[in-house]
């Protein structure tokens, strides 16, 4: 199928490259140009099929551009996107449509926004093509069929009456030609459509143009609506049309549009599920940790210690469980991904071993850590897949322990000047697998043996969870095992260093003089996080100001100035990310510079995207600790 021409306009180059790499597919054949009067010469010369126009340029904007387009019957069917970065006001957008565009596409451009109206529009156009080209041949045809296939009929220009129309008027609207004869064309017009029909006629008379074609609906005897492509030429006072069923092409094309539609809609139901599943399970779970920790540097007597410890145990442990459930749906969607960013390996590796202690000790096990010397404290890798990782691999062995020793051992087993291989060894003394059971227990539940459930319950997906994160992290997972002895499973896998690891990651320092004077708004609807980001904020001497919409974020910044803004994604009114854009699109420096922080409950890495796009400096995902927000910020501020 020939290829569909697109035709960028843009007075920036480097506008016109970021769009071209968007959108390049080997199905279109992209032209471009910064200048508008070239782009005429282009569209005449060419045959665009969709033009994507800038709306601000020198000399002629885009309105004009596409004024003069859209007047000259050449290129008055080509399908325009205005992309703009001007308001969105409903002015623009009338002054757009009025000309004839279709569709705007808003600077900064969404890849994903962008990508998916063009390739809606490519396959309205592809359609478009392929209907002209499905006419011209039927033209031909009727040269050979008596010139019969369409409704042929010469009209007189000054009445509209109809002087002589082929045969096929009856076959097609059901009218014997006795009785379409003499009539005027307009009776047999849609009402909806008489007046267009009827400009698109006089537009022909007063142009002078060899030929002119547009769409209408023919009323048949039987009071159907029939979509027809009218050719219209006009010469000695006379209108020459002739007029193809396109009901059938229209049907298709529309068909086309609304699956797609409607394809796009149920891929993104179980996204948008998750996502909102992840926020609204997650959030809580924040503020619990998060006041836990502060509770544990006040003076408390020593059971509280006790209650609050089993309170941060018991919301990391909640914290597992909905990870897990979210991830098992997101294996059945095939939405797994790995986003790596700089963590802290040796606190994650205590975290995690902390946590399950108590459940250890319930069992009277003794669970330890070894972390051998060489082991680098700060990595780059995705802090929650690699806890999940060894969250699961610990608590299947003490689970299946009932007395002795569960180890987490790591250590390192080669390394370079940018990246690290680690080993980690979970070593128990429990009851072990069968040689012929090992292969299995990576399947989804599948366990040890049959009445292992029965015995030690879990659902068996624990492992098959490991398994999947393991193979997207192009590591290795392997198994050995000797029944009443114990298990060693062993992860395998390759993380990125920073040149300057030692001296780049802020260390955990909550010193007070560090942030002493900092001016930070906190954009967050939920009120647990609210108090618990403030009170750590005012610990560490932070001037804080707090907001519950997006849109209440972007007024105070109008009349207040900060150093950094903590914005969570999910607000009534306005989200952080449409905050986020109308701060670095509306103000002016350096208001529009201001560092944000999104404060994030996302697990979809889409969602992640959409932060940095937004025009986000960093990411803090909820449930987030201490150390976390200390580091990120004075990341982000340079301290």
């Amino acid at each position: 199928m020939q290829k569909i021409n697109v035709l960028i306009v843009d007075d920036r180059e480097e506008n016109i490259i970021a769009l071209k790499a968007l959108i390049q597919r080997d199905d279109i054949n992209i032209i471009t140009t910064t200048s508008p009067n070239e782009a005429l010469k282009l569209a005449w010369e060419n045959s665009i099929s969709i033009a994507l126009v800038d709306v601000q340029m020198p000399d002629i904007d885009g309105f004009e551009l596409v004024d003069m387009l859209k007047a000259n019957p050449r290129t008055k069917d080509i399908l325009v996107i205005f992309v703009t970065a001007i308001s969105k006001d409903s002015k623009y957008a009338i002054k757009g449509y009025n000309a004839g565009g279709i569709d705007y596409l808003y600077k900064p451009l969404d890849p994903y926004i962008t990508i998916a109206k063009v390739d809606s529009f490519i396959h309205l156009a592809t359609s478009q093509n392929l209907i002209k080209q499905k006419n011209e041949e039927l033209e031909n045809f009727a040269i050979v069929i008596n010139n019969c296939a369409d409704i042929i009929c010469a009209i007189d220009s000054k009445t509209l009456r109809i002087k002589t129309a082929s045969p096929a008027v009856e076959r097609i609207i059901g009218y014997k030609q006795s009785k379409f004869v003499d009539r005027k064309i307009t009776d047999f017009i849609d009402d909806e459509l008489k007046d267009d029909f009827t400009e698109s006629l006089e537009k022909v008379q007063k142009s002078k143009a060899t030929n002119s074609s547009f769409e209408t609906r023919f009323i048949s005897l039987k009071d159907e609506k029939i979509w027809f492509e009218c050719r219209v030429t006009y010469k000695s006072d006379t209108f020459f049309l002739n007029a193809s069923d396109i009901s059938h092409q229209k049907k298709y094309a529309t068909e086309l549009i609304q699956a797609k539609e409607e394809a796009l809609k149920a891929k993104n139901v179980k996204e948008i599920f998750l996502a909102n599943m992840s926020h609204e399970l997650r959030t809580p779970i924040n503020g619990i940790i998060g006041i836990s920790n502060i509770l544990q540097n006040t003076d408390l007597n020593t059971s509280q210690q006790e209650m609050v410890k089993l309170l941060e145990v018991s919301s990391q442990s909640l914290l597992g469980v909905v990870n897990d459930i979210l991830d098992i749906s997101k294996i059945e969607s095939g939405k797994f991904s790995i986003i790596n960013k700089e963590i802290n390996l040796k606190e994650l590796l205590k975290s995690v071993t902390d946590i399950l202690r108590f459940k250890a000790d319930e069992k009277l096990i003794d669970l330890t850590l070894e972390i051998a010397p060489e082991v680098p404290s700060y990595i780059n890798a995705d802090a929650l897949r690699l806890n999940q990782i060894l969250m699961n691999l610990l608590s299947n062995s003490i689970k299946f322990t009932n007395k002795g020793e569960v180890k987490l051992k790591v250590t390192p087993i080669s390394s370079t000047k940018t990246t690290v291989s680690l080993k980690f060894d979970v070593i128990d003394c429990g009851i072990g697998i069968p040689e012929n059971r090992l292969l299995k227990v990576f399947e989804s539940y599948e366990q040890a043996e049959d009445d292992t459930s029965l015995k030690y319950g879990g659902t068996g997906l624990g492992l098959t969870i490991v398994k999947k994160l393991v193979d997207l992290m192009n590591g290795e997972l392997r198994v050995e095992s000797v029944v009443n002895k114990g298990s060693v499973f062993t992860f395998i896998a390759t993380f990125g260093l920073h040149q300057d690891n030692a001296g780049s990651m802020i260390k955990f320092n909550p010193n007070r003089q560090q942030f002493k004077g900092l001016k930070i708004l906190i954009a967050e609807d939920n009120l647990v996080n609210q108090f618990m980001v403030n009170k750590i904020l005012k610990s560490w001497d932070v001037d804080t100001a707090t907001v519950d919409t997006g849109f209440k974020a972007v007024e105070l910044l109008q009349k207040q100035n900060f150093d950094l803004i903590l914005m969570d994604t999910h607000m009534p009114e306005m989200g952080g990310f449409e905050a986020t854009k109308k701060i670095r699109t509306e103000f002016q420096s350096p208001k529009k510079d201001i560092k944000i922080i999104s404060l994030s409950a996302a697990i979809l890495e889409e969602e992640k995207k959409a932060a940095l796009e937004a025009g986000m400096d960093e990411i803090l995902t909820k449930p987030f600790v201490l150390e976390d927000l200390h580091r990120i910020i004075s990341k982000v501020l340079g301290l």
